[in-house]
């Protein structure tokens, strides 16, 4: 079965790691056709054997590949049953869009805050609006779900992190993350916060 310690998105990629090397794609194109020992797989490859048994231990740690022993030799196969479980849990359409969108915004939202934050302190506010909306995403995490907030309340927690209040706590209501209502600061479900400016 796929390594059930990790998620579909962290397979994908280990997956795609694995195979981005030239020798433990053919030797998976090897073990396709039959089983394989680690010295026929050296032969055919022109390869140490040391070599060979480093890249077949990478495949296994995914359970692409599975092991029996017939007396001295260690023979190898294509785990047919982990290709198709890969096939359906990790490479379906949902789930490679998810990794898509996910991962690039995660890694693209992270090198924005590195630029602008110290610590806790918001450095300065962005100029551009997409980096303001991470920013204001990262702000927004500072606050309590179902917590009713005075403006008061809010200026003081965004002060915390930056002295413009009043300019965070407009652009926060403008990007939805906050709703307000009769002097009322309510955070929204992230659900309903603006997406990502293109």
């Amino acid at each position: 079965m796929v390594p059930s310690a990790q998620t579909p998105g962290s397979l994908t990629l280990e997956f795609f790691k694995a195979l981005a090397d030239e020798s433990r794609l053919r030797i998976v194109a090897m073990l396709a056709e039959r089983e394989h020992s680690v010295q026929e797989i050296a032969r055919r490859l022109n390869l140490r054997e040391p070599t060979i048994s480093h890249h077949l231990a990478i495949l296994r740690e995914l359970e692409l590949v599975a092991v029996r022993a017939e007396g001295t030799v260690r023979w190898y196969r294509l785990n047919d049953g982990v290709l198709r479980k890969f096939k359906s849990e990790v490479f379906s359409p949902e789930n490679l869009a998810r990794i898509a969108s996910t991962d690039t915004a995660d890694s693209w939202e992270a090198k924005v805050l590195a630029n602008f934050l110290d610590g806790e302190r918001l450095i300065k506010i962005p100029d551009t609006r997409r980096k303001r909306w991470a920013v204001l995403r990262w702000m927004g995490a500072k606050f309590q779900a179902d917590v009713s907030y005075s403006e008061a309340q809010v200026n003081a927690i965004i002060k915390r992190h930056h002295e413009d209040a009043a300019f965070i706590r407009r652009e926060m209501i403008g990007e939805k993350i906050f709703a307000r209502e009769n002097g009322i600061y309510r955070l929204r479900p992230q659900s309903e916060w603006s997406e990502a400016p293109r």
